[in-house]
C-alpha cells in the first residue's frame, strides 16, 4: 500500500560548485565537506530528515513548514558568519522550500511537492531562500523576517504559475528602487453633451467610457476608472484640485455634439498642475469615423506624455470593435445604464434590467461578432441582478456569453475578468479564478475591476497581505469607488490593525457624507474592538435602509450588530423585515444562518448552511470568516462544509472578551 503524507521539502544547492570544481576540484570538494559539517547539526536541531545528497546540495524533509523555514534561515546565518571570517572563501547556497504530499519509495521520497521544491530552489538568490505560496500561508505570521512577494512564475510541467516569496535576511541591504519613472497617470473627465437632443447624452457618457477603455490598453498609462471620474460631471472644481483628488498628472476633458450622423468632438489634454493645454483638437467627422477618432486621441495622448506604444498596442488601437454603427450606439446605451447603477451601488429594477439586456442583445443581433457587447452583458448577469434575474439563470447565460466573447477576442480583459468572476462566485473554483484575474490584469493593468475582483478572491482565501496590494491598486485606479477603500478597511481590521481600519472608514465618510456605508464600516470596527455604546452610536447613524431593497445586506448587518450588543428583540424585528424583503429578492441562507447564530440558535443555522451548500449557492464562502460563525467554528459539520468548498480552516480575528462584554456577559454554548 502506498504511504503518502504531507511534508515540507527543502532543496539546497551550492552556487558555482561545478565551475569551482573544474578549476580546483580538491578545493571545491573540501569546501563542500565544510558546508556539510556546518549544515548537518542545523538539520538535526530543526528535526529535518536528510533524504539524500544531490552532489552539491541536499534533499531534506520536515514535518513542519515553519521548522523548514527556520532551519533555512539558520543555515544562511551560519554561512554568513563563516563568510565574515578573515580569509574565508565565499560559500553561497540557494535554498528552496515547498509543502505538499510526498510518497515514500524505499529510502527516497517522490511526488509533486518534491518536484516543485526542486524548481523553486534555483529561483532563490545566492545566499538566499525562496519559498512557495503554500509555505508562505503557514509561516508568514510566525517568523520575524519579511517575506517579499516575487512575480508569479510558471514552473516546468505545472499548468498554472505559482506564488513565490523571498525571505529577507537581516544582513542584506535593501534592493534599490527602480529608477524608471512611474507610469503616467491620466483621468478622462465625463465629456459634456452639447447635442441638440438631450436623449443623445448616452453617447457622450458611453464615449467617455470607451476612451477610458481604449487608453487603458496602453501599458505605459494608468487611467483612472469611470466610477471615480463620473463624480466630476458638470463640476466647477478647478483642474488642479481634480488632479490632486485623483492623483493624476494629466486630465483629458472636452465635449461631444451629435446631430444625426455628424459628430463634433472637442478635446484638450491638460497638465493638472500648471493647467497648460498640452494638446487640443476638434474633430468634425461623420459617425462612421468614431473609431478612427478614438485611435487618434489615444496615439496623440501617448505621444504627448512620452509613452511608447509597442507594436501590439498600436495594432490593438487600429481594431474596430464593430462594423455596425447601430450596434455600437446600442452598446453605448447599455454601458451607460450598467455604469450608472454600479456607481450608485444599487440594483436594477426589473424594467431597467430588461432595457439594459435588450440594448446589448440587439447590439449582438446586429453584429454577432461584437465581442465587447457579449462581455458587458455577461458582466451584468453574473450573480443575477436582484429581482430581475435569478442567480442560477444569470450565471448560466453569462457563461455562454463569456466563452463567445473570448472566442471572438482572446485578448479581452473584460471577458477574462468576467470568467474569473464566474469561477469565483458561481463555481467556487479558486485556482481558475486566480488564473483569469491575473490574465485580465496582464492584458490591462489599468483594469480596476480586475484588481478589485482579484482582491476579493485573495481576501476570501485569507491571503490578506496580497489582498491589501490588490485593493490598493484598485483604489489608485479608482480613488472614489464606493467599495474599494471599504473592503481594504475590513481587511485591515481582519489583520489586527483597527487604527488603519478606522482611518479608512473615516476617509469614506469624508468622501460620501450622508451615505450609510461608512457608518456600517465603523460599526464593523466597533463590533470587533469597541464597546456597546460606540457600536450603538454608529448604528444610529446608518438610518433606516430598508426602503431600498438593494441595501438589504446593510439590514442584515444591523441585525447582527443589534444581537451582539444584547438587543435580541430589535434583531428579531430586523430579521422579520429581511424575510419580507426576501419574498421579492433572494436572501442567502448563509446570511440568515449567521443571524441565527448571533441569536444563539445553532441548529437552525447549521441546517441553513447545509441548504446553502446543497442548493448550489455556496454563499458561505463569501461570509465564513465573519465573527458570527465563531459559535460553530469547531463544529465538524461546519468544518466539513469549509473543506468541501476548498477554504482555509484558520480561525478569524475575534476578540472574545470584548464581544462577551458587549453581549452582557452571555456566552454561547457550543453544544447548543
Amino acid at each position: 500500500m502506498t504511504h503518502r503524507r504531507l511534508a515540507a521539502i527543502m532543496f539546497t544547492d551550492t552556487v558555482g560548485f561545478s565551475a569551482a570544481a573544474e578549476s580546483d576540484e580538491s578545493g571545491a570538494l573540501r569546501r563542500l565537506g565544510e558546508q556539510s559539517e556546518l549544515v548537518r547539526p542545523v538539520l538535526e536541531a530543526f528535526q529535518g530528515r536528510k533524504i539524500k545528497s544531490t552532489g552539491d546540495g541536499f534533499l531534506v524533509e520536515f514535518d513542519s513548514a515553519l521548522r523548514a523555514t527556520e532551519c533555512a534561515i539558520e543555515i544562511q546565518r551560519r554561512l554568513h558568519d563563516r563568510r565574515s571570517q578573515a580569509h574565508a572563501v565565499p560559500m553561497d547556497v540557494r535554498i528552496g522550500i515547498h509543502v505538499g504530499d510526498v510518497e515514500e519509495a524505499d529510502d527516497d521520497i517522490l511526488g509533486d511537492a518534491v518536484n516543485i521544491a526542486a524548481r523553486v530552489e534555483p529561483l532563490a538568490d545566492p545566499g538566499g531562500i525562496c519559498i512557495s505560496g503554500a509555505v508562505f500561508d503557514q509561516v508568514h505570521d510566525k517568523i520575524s523576517n519579511t517575506l517579499e512577494r516575487l512575480p508569479p512564475t510558471a514552473l516546468k510541467n505545472l499548468r498554472y504559475p505559482i506564488d513565490l516569496y523571498r525571505v529577507t535576511l537581516p544582513w542584506w541591504t535593501p534592493r534599490p528602487e527602480p529608477s524608471s519613472p512611474p507610469p503616467s497617470r491620466l483621468a478622462v473627465l465625463p465629456l459634456a453633451n452639447i447635442s441638440p437632443e438631450a436623449k443623445d447624452e448616452y453617447f457622450a457618457d458611453g464615449l467617455t467610457e470607451e476612451l477610458i477603455s481604449v487608453l487603458s490598453q496602453i501599458s505605459g498609462l494608468r487611467v483612472i476608472a469611470r466610477t471615480s471620474v463620473s463624480q466630476y460631471k458638470a463640476t466647477s472644481k478647478p483642474v488642479p484640485q481634480i488632479g490632486r483628488e485623483l492623483g493624476v498628472a494629466s486630465i483629458l476633458e472636452g465635449s461631444v455634439r451629435k446631430s444625426g450622423n455628424r459628430l463634433r468632438i472637442t478635446l484638450q489634454l491638460i497638465d493638472a498642475a500648471s493647467q497648460e493645454h498640452t494638446w487640443s483638437e476638434t474633430y468634425d467627422r461623420d459617425l462612421d469615423d468614431i473609431f478612427a477618432i478614438q485611435q487618434d486621441i489615444a496615439e496623440r495622448t501617448a505621444a504627448t506624455l512620452k509613452v511608447r506604444l509597442v507594436p501590439a498596442e498600436r495594432e490593438a488601437l487600429r481594431q474596430r470593435p464593430t462594423t455596425n454603427l447601430g450596434a455600437y450606439q446600442l452598446y453605448l446605451q447599455g454601458i451607460r445604464t450598467l455604469r450608472r447603477h454600479r456607481e450608485e451601488a444599487r440594483l436594477h429594477s426589473a424594467e431597467e434590467a430588461a432595457q439594459l439586456i435588450r440594448s446589448f442583445e440587439e447590439a449582438i443581433r446586429l453584429d454577432p461578432r461584437f465581442s465587447q457587447a457579449y462581455s458587458r452583458l455577461a458582466d451584468f448577469l453574473i450573480g443575477g441582478s436582484g429581482p430581475a434575474i435569478p442567480r442560477t439563470e444569470g450565471n448560466a447565460r453569462a457563461r455562454e456569453l463569456v466563452e463567445k466573447a473570448l472566442e471572438l477576442d482572446p485578448t479581452s480583459s473584460d471577458a477574462h475578468t468576467a470568467r474569473g468572476d464566474l469561477a469565483q462566485y458561481a463555481d467556487r473554483d479558486w485556482i481558475r479564478a486566480e488564473t483569469e484575474f491575473r490574465k485580465a490584469i496582464e492584458l490591462n493593468p489599468s483594469d480596476s475591476l480586475a484588481h478589485f475582483s482579484y482582491g476579493m478572491l485573495l481576501w476570501r482565501l485569507q491571503r490578506f497581505d496580497e489582498a491589501v496590494g490588490s485593493f490598493r491598486t484598485a483604489i489608485e485606479l479608482d480613488p472614489l469607488d464606493l467599495f474599494g477603500r471599504g473592503w481594504l478597511s475590513i481587511i485591515k481590521l481582519r489583520m489586527g490593525d483597527p487604527s488603519d481600519a478606522v482611518a479608512l472608514a473615516e476617509m469614506e465618510l469624508r468622501h460620501m457624507p450622508g451615505n450609510p456605508f461608512p457608518h456600517l464600516l465603523l460599526s464593523a470596527v466597533q463590533y470587533q474592538t469597541g464597546g456597546p455604546e460606540a457600536l450603538r452610536k454608529e448604528l444610529s447613524l446608518i438610518g433606516d435602509v430598508t426602503t431600498d431593497p438593494a441595501l438589504r445586506w446593510m439590514l442584515f448587518w444591523r441585525a447582527v450588530f443589534r444581537a451582539e450588543i444584547g438587543e435580541p428583540v430589535e434583531a428579531q424585528q430586523l430579521l422579520a423585515r429581511m424575510e419580507a424583503i426576501s419574498k421579492k429578492i433572494p436572501v442567502s441562507f448563509a446570511d440568515i444562518a449567521g443571524l441565527y447564530l448571533t441569536l444563539d440558535q445553532k441548529e437552525p443555522a447549521i441546517a441553513l448552511l447545509v441548504r446553502d451548500f446543497e442548493s448550489g449557492d455556496k454563499l458561505l464562502s463569501e461570509s465564513y470568516f465573519w465573527a458570527h460563525f465563531d459559535a460553530v467554528r469547531d463544529d465538524p459539520r461546519f468544518i466539513g462544509l469549509l473543506e468541501k468548498l476548498g477554504l482555509p480552516l484558520t480561525r478569524p480575528w475575534t476578540t472574545p472578551s470584548v464581544r462577551l462584554a458587549m453581549r452582557g456577559g452571555r456566552s454561547v454554548d457550543p453544544a447548543r
